[in-house]
């Protein structure tokens, strides 16, 4: 057996690549991280001990949109460090113009989860959420998600 540190990175495809850019160069700045690479068909950001990748995808078609139905990714999460960052958020989403699918708040996920969902351009949908103490690991926390997980 062996323990991992986290997760090194997600690279994501996406569609409406223009769109993307602009919006991932609005939002992950706002989480701290720093751009390290930006390409042609690629731009790749470091911070909060992981790094997270947008591709274009080939052949460009922006009538393409990201399906949470199907096999493989169905959306990323961030954690948050403090609860207001949710809203804090929340108000910079608003700013930005981006596509809000809740708004801030509480879930049955573990005691104390807070969160907003939200999409980019091309549908991928991201979350951020803020859970205190021990969450899930806690020993008195049953984690089902049924079919409320969509």
């Amino acid at each position: 057996m062996i323990s991992i540190n986290g997760m090194a990175h997600v690279m994501i495809n996406v569609s409406h690549w223009e769109d993307c850019c602009e919006f991932y160069h609005a939002l992950l700045p706002f989480f701290g991280m720093k751009l390290v690479f930006s390409g042609k068909d690629t731009v790749y950001y470091v911070g909060g001990r992981t790094a997270l990748g947008i591709n274009r995808v080939y052949p460009p078609d922006d009538k393409e949109r990201f399906n949470q139905k199907r096999v493989g990714l169905h959306h990323l999460c961030f954690r948050a460090k403090h609860r207001k960052d949710i809203d804090t958020l929340y108000r910079h989403l608003m700013e930005i113009d981006a596509k809000i699918i809740h708004q801030p708040e509480g879930g049955g996920w573990a005691p104390g989860y807070y969160s907003i969902l939200f999409e980019d351009p091309s549908g991928t949908r991201l979350e951020l959420n803020h859970v205190p103490g021990a969450g899930v690991l806690a020993t008195n926390v049953n984690f089902d998600p049924g079919n409320d997980y969509k």
